[in-house]
């Protein structure tokens, strides 16, 4: 416990350098990062809309017919939201821990293990913020968000950020080789992205796997960002809201203490 207590008292101020670093390298290439979440909105828009509009008219949610594309644009911001955020602290991360030995080379500093570790989550959320902002102006731009109720995807990012950061790390902490996430990502991601509320009403699942949908944290974001995006909150809002912020706290300590363990040896 003296040990646990000690791994979190050694975070400091310090992690936002590592976090300042992964910014620069991000500046060099920035082009490149900005397009996924620059094209992708539009792609899903265009492919949903010519592809499907026939087809799907219009849901069903909270008592009120949507057009199909405005009940799904706020899921494509949750989803963005959770794969900018694992993916950085997954597969990115791993590069960097295990190929480019760039922690090794930042505790050669005066940083901690555990100040690269802040970093990392830091990081991993920040990269959460600019997909989905950049997908929330993009969306706004064609009509799908309804304004200024829109801006509270912002700070819910963060939160969603928070959270699929820290599940990524606790991820790469229990990975052997970088193959290892395709496991975590077939078991958990991937049904979040398919199940959570993103392309259909939850409320249309059997009883069991409606139960299962709202134990996935990514439901709760979807709900709470489409919410944002149609100025209606939805029913137990407050509830989803705690439940994110206990679930992101839980897994970025679990994940800082694990990633220690992973690095010091």
């Amino acid at each position: 416990m003296d040990g646990v207590l000690r791994t979190f008292a050694n975070v400091s101020w310090r992690s936002l350098r590592v976090w300042q670093r992964h910014a620069l390298v991000f500046r060099r290439s920035w082009w490149l990062n900005f397009l996924p979440p620059l094209l992708e909105p539009i792609l899903y828009v265009v492919a949903f809309g010519l592809g499907l509009r026939r087809l799907i008219g219009s849901v069903t949610y909270l008592g009120q017919e949507l057009p199909y594309l405005r009940f799904m644009a706020p899921g494509l911001i949750a989803v963005a939201i959770m794969y900018n955020a694992y993916f950085e602290t997954t597969y990115a991360s791993f590069v960097r821990m295990y190929y480019q030995r760039t922690f090794d080379a930042i505790v050669a500093t005066p940083l901690l293990v555990e100040d690269v570790i802040a970093g990392e989550w830091l990081w991993g959320a920040s990269k959460a913020l600019v997909a989905s902002s950049i997908m929330l102006g993009v969306l706004g731009g064609l009509g799908l968000v309804h304004w200024p109720s829109g801006l509270l995807v912002v700070p819910l990012a963060v939160v969603g950020g928070l959270l699929f950061a820290g599940l990524g790390l606790v991820t790469t902490s229990l990975s052997p080789s970088i193959d290892g996430f395709n496991l975590p990502i077939f078991l958990l991601v991937f049904p979040m992205f398919l199940f959570s509320g993103t392309f259909f009403p939850v409320d249309t699942l059997p009883g069991w796997a409606l139960r299962v949908a709202w134990i996935l944290p990514l439901t709760h974001v979807a709900a709470l960002v489409r919410g944002a995006c149609l100025a209606q909150a939805p029913p137990h809002w407050a509830g989803s809201l705690a439940y994110l912020v206990g679930v992101a706290l839980a897994v970025s300590a679990l994940a800082l203490v694990l990633m220690r363990r992973r690095l010091v040896k």
